[in-house]
């Protein structure tokens, strides 16, 4: 059941956010999901990805972003949109950015910053290290192996976003 405010009740709202929602944030939707669908917990989560700025709104994901998810086997569904902050910091539990300027983006929108956590935060292979560079790098002007690089980053953070946010 969906409560007055957009919350599907019962559900861990989840809200990947960059630039302009067709490159990093669907990849981290789409990975989320995917690996929620493998663990058999997809339903335990309403999750979906929006940018801060408005520039691809109504798009499709960015071509080399839907062929790397393609190559390993998660499908993109996310049409982009721009975050809506009455709406979207009320229906989702985590605000999740892909870097330091979404996340600062979100803080002066409104986010709350104890639910608002940078996505590469969950990697487990991070979280000890003090220091470690937790941005998600844009790929979109880019050349070379870069959306490959982005996905193997996202995908580390996901499997422990979704370790985490299904415990807690």
């Amino acid at each position: 059941m969906t409560q007055a405010n957009g919350k599907v009740e019962g559900k861990t709202g989840v809200l990947f956010v960059c630039l302009g929602n067709i490159c990093r944030s669907p990849l981290a939707e789409g990975v989320f999901l995917d690996l929620a669908r493998n663990q058999g917990i997809a339903d335990h989560f309403d999750v979906d990805s929006a940018g801060t700025g408005n520039w691809h709104v109504g798009e499709k994901p960015d071509g080399r972003a839907l062929a790397v998810a393609k190559k390993h086997g998660v499908t993109l569904v996310s049409v982009a949109r721009q975050v809506d902050p009455a709406h979207d910091f009320s229906q989702f539990d985590w605000i999740i950015p892909m870097n330091r300027d979404n996340e600062r983006d979100l803080l002066t929108l409104g986010a709350r910053r104890q639910r608002t956590r940078l996505l590469r935060s969950f990697d487990p292979a991070l979280s000890a290290e003090t220091g470690a560079d937790l941005d998600v790098p844009d790929p979109y002007f880019g050349q070379g192996d870069g959306f490959e690089r982005v996905f193997a980053m996202i995908e580390r953070a996901c499997a422990g976003a979704l370790r985490q946010l299904s415990n807690a």
